[in-house]
């Protein structure tokens, strides 16, 4: 019964994104249009920043199917790693969404139209309730993926309460040029983000280590342990930004029994606790052991052993 009310919870919080990406992309679609009807440059480029979130919740979605299939003899870390990819693609659109934006705005700040003000009133109202329905949908949702897409989602409230604004304004006066000046601002508020999120995705996808901190305190943590003589071959990585992999070798001072060695490995154990790491290899170098990765760090060691003795 309990099995049953778990998967449940997990539909649960597939059935919200899925439910979140399907009106705000049928939304998108209306706000292009409307953006066009209109004739208001900041209403496109809020469309091309709702665009970019839709795509954003679509790949939650599916990934959050893709996410819980199990790891298979092709794929053995599991699809985790499909959202960089997701990522990717989702940067490269809103990209062109912004260029075209801007290559409608631009020229019209030398030479602004006014916008239909009634229309860009109707549409802001929309999109303030769509997008502050979808995260109210969302607030539920407990996975970082939710409340990541829960907070984009409040942006775009906060982007259409601006458009509200606007549009507010130029029904009492007559200061088309403001249009063009928010949709500018709004695209490069997009801009940056996007290119903050490439070089995040783009440091994860070359396997840097997800943060300085955690590798270095690991390593530390592994060599205050009693019997670790030296920790090498430390590699850490991420498969998507939540889900972090650890692989090392521990050089072990003494030889240990069957016992000891388990004790040792409890240890071990105790010490990488805290980190949650999704995957982790230890590997165990005693006495007398090459290291398989590597000989020359080995003959190293060696020369090391010779001085030791020589005194």
């Amino acid at each position: 019964m309990s099995h049953h009310h778990h998967d449940h919870s997990k539909d649960l919080s597939s059935e919200r994104l899925g439910w979140a990406f399907v009106l705000n992309f049928c939304f998108t679609i209306i706000e292009f249009i409307g953006g066009i009807l209109t004739n208001s440059t900041a209403i496109l480029a809020d469309a091309v920043h709702d665009l970019g979130d839709s795509l954003a919740l679509g790949l939650a979605w599916v990934l959050n199917k893709l996410g819980r299939k199990q790891a298979n003899p092709q794929y053995t870390y599991g699809y985790r790693r499909l959202s960089l990819a997701g990522a990717f693609i989702n940067a490269l659109v809103l990209i062109a969404g912004s260029v075209w934006v801007l290559t409608e705005a631009i020229p019209r700040l030398w030479d602004p139209q006014m916008p239909v003000t009634e229309g860009m009133i109707g549409l802001a109202i929309l999109g303030i309730a769509v997008n502050g329905f979808a995260a109210y949908k969302l607030s539920a949702g407990k996975t970082l993926n939710e409340r990541v897409i829960n907070w984009h989602l409040l942006e775009d409230v906060l982007g259409w309460v601006a458009v509200l604004i606007v549009a507010i304004v130029l029904m009492f006066v007559e200061w088309p040029i403001l249009d063009p000046l928010l949709s500018v601002a709004f695209t490069i508020f997009i801009l940056v983000n996007v290119v903050r999120n490439l070089f995040q995705t783009a440091r994860l996808f070359f396997q840097a280590a997800p943060d300085q901190n955690t590798i270095s305190s690991v390593e530390q943590q592994l060599r205050q342990l009693e019997q670790v003589k030296d920790v090498h071959h430390l590699h850490f990585w991420s498969l998507d930004g939540e889900h972090h992999v650890l692989t090392a070798h521990v050089v072990v001072a003494v030889d240990l029994d069957i016992a000891q060695r388990r004790l040792f490995k409890q240890q071990i154990d105790a010490v990488l606790m805290p980190f949650a790491l999704s995957h982790t290899t230890i590997e165990l170098e005693f006495p007398g052991e090459l290291c398989r990765d590597n000989e020359y760090h080995e003959h190293e060691h060696e020369h090391e052993h010779h001085h030791h003795h020589s005194h």
